[in-house]
């Protein structure tokens, strides 16, 4: 059994068979349950959550055109980010921005990650991150 989290995007999606698909067999997502008369899935991977629902009209606020997720990217922390991404290239899934090791900031200590961009059948944009660690910044950096 799964718990829900406090917050879990849910993207309208435009064939919710294809996106399934995509986050079942190349992203290597769990599906948790779905409601095919809703044309609705709730999906997992280490503890991050999405729902997908077909659109269908019901809770729109403008137009959808592709990309449906312009302005966003969804962070998914993962223990490993390499299965994900020999996945989407054995599945000869086009990669946004490759992998690279990024340090980023956070108040007196910078904290890195392995990561890649890919962006979903609908345009969302997805950001797989593996975790490196944290280190002190030196004084004269701040």
């Amino acid at each position: 059994m799964y718990n829900l989290n406090a917050l879990i995007p849910e993207l309208s999606v435009s064939s919710i068979e294809r996106s399934i698909e995509f986050y079942l067999d190349v992203l290597l997502f769990e599906m948790n349950y779905q409601r095919p008369e809703d044309k609705f899935a709730l999906l997992s991977l280490e503890g991050c959550q999405i729902m997908l629902e077909e659109v269908n009209g019901y809770w729109e606020t403008g137009e959808l055109t592709y990309p449906y997720g312009r302005g966003v990217n969804f962070q998914i922390i993962v223990h490993d980010i390499n299965s994900i991404y020999d996945s989407l290239k054995k599945n000869s899934y086009p990669i946004k921005f490759d992998v690279e090791e990024n340090w980023y900031r956070a108040d007196t200590k910078m904290k890195g990650q392995k990561e890649f961009l890919v962006m979903d059948p609908d345009g969302y944009l997805l950001r797989f991150v593996e975790n490196l660690g944290e280190k002190e910044i030196e004084r004269n950096t701040l």
